[in-house]
């Protein structure tokens, strides 16, 4: 990995990384704490993770609902939105920041959510890779600390020096997370491809019936209780 980039590609604003929006610059002035870049990007990296609650229900395939901008407005949204998000307040911070997707196997969801997908399979979940220190670090605000508790999932931290991805296991040492497939870095959010992808691997997920329905914090309280009763 090469310790210098142009960091004008990953610095300027986006149509979806919109840090030139002034509710993004906004929060990255409220929440950017700290006299350093490092600090600042912990500072954002929790602002993000527990300021807006995730939501895989909600998720509306149109360009608009992945900008940034948009995000902060509804105060929520899901792995995609949260790490678009992390990246534009990175930015209008003055951080190099640029997306990146993996395929991963969740072993923890909820049933509704598992008969939606029809699979245990996430295909592009979202990451932001912050530029620090002289190299890319990849972090995933995706889980707020309310979900995890009701989870069972050790919240992610992010110390500014090394990448922080979803962990392997909960806090039971039951399986949580694998990363199976990365798909590559980019400078703003590849809609398109995305898209695509998602109405042919998801269609129950994004069926015009299920569109904006269902609370998932809900969910995972109710999918806890019955393993509980289960005895598992």
């Amino acid at each position: 990995m090469k310790n210098h980039i142009d960091s004008n590609n990953y610095i300027k604003p986006g149509f979806y990384v919109d840090s030139d929006a002034p509710n993004v610059l906004e929060f990255a002035q409220v929440h950017g704490q700290g006299h350093t870049l490092r600090k600042k990007a912990i500072s954002l990296f929790f602002a993000v993770r527990d300021g807006f609650p995730y939501d895989p229900y909600n998720v509306i395939l149109k360009p608009e609902e992945f900008k940034a901008s948009v995000c902060i407005r509804k105060n929520s949204g899901c792995c995609i939105q949260k790490a678009i998000t992390l990246a534009a307040v990175a930015r209008a911070a003055g951080i190099p920041a640029r997306l990146a997707f993996a395929d991963v196997k969740n072993h923890l969801n909820t049933r509704r959510l598992r008969d939606l997908v029809q699979t245990d399979i996430f295909y592009y979940h979202g990451i932001t890779e912050l530029f620090l220190q002289g190299k890319w670090l990849k972090v995933t605000p995706t889980f707020n600390i309310e979900l995890c508790e009701k989870f069972g999932v050790r919240p992610l931290d992010f110390d500014g020096t090394r990448d922080c991805i979803l962990h392997p296991y909960d806090m039971k040492g039951n399986r949580h997370m694998e990363y199976l497939k990365f798909h590559g870095s980019y400078t703003d959010f590849p809609y398109d491809l995305i898209r695509c992808d998602f109405m042919r691997l998801y269609p129950a997920l994004f069926a015009a019936e299920n569109m904006g329905k269902g609370d998932f914090a809900q969910d995972v309280a109710e999918e806890n209780k019955r393993l509980v009763n289960d005895g598992i």
